[in-house]
């Protein structure tokens, strides 16, 4: 069974940074894409960043110049590196990755924001 498993979620300040960062038990990510979204309170999940296999990157407007996504596929690790935080950050992380076999999410990771 493959498991995707995120790490680095917290609470800090506006203006902090935290580095999310999530493992891949096995490695079937290593062709495809991973990314990370995130889902608010009362809100729809939405994509924040995306890694292609090549390493191209996309970010949602919101988050451009602040969030920088890399990955690592000898370790099947994807990160997420947060700065310049803003509360309409706070949200619960998801790391998702693709592969020959379908889609898989992990648990999520927890970000919180305070003004």
């Amino acid at each position: 069974q493959v498991q995707l498993v995120e790490s680095g979620g917290g609470l800090v300040q506006a203006g902090g940074s935290l580095r999310l960062s999530c493992a891949a038990s096995r490695n079937i990510f290593s062709n495809y894409g991973m990314g990370w979204y995130r889902q608010a309170p009362g809100k729809q999940r939405e994509l924040v960043a995306w890694i292609t296999s090549s390493s191209s990157t996309t970010y949602a407007d919101s988050v451009k110049g602040r969030f920088t996504i890399s990955r690592d596929n000898v370790k099947n690790t994807v990160r997420l590196q947060m700065n310049s935080l803003q509360p309409e950050d706070t949200a619960v992380y998801y790391c998702k990755g693709q592969s020959s076999y379908g889609d898989y999410w992990g648990q999520g990771t927890q970000v919180t924001v305070s003004s």
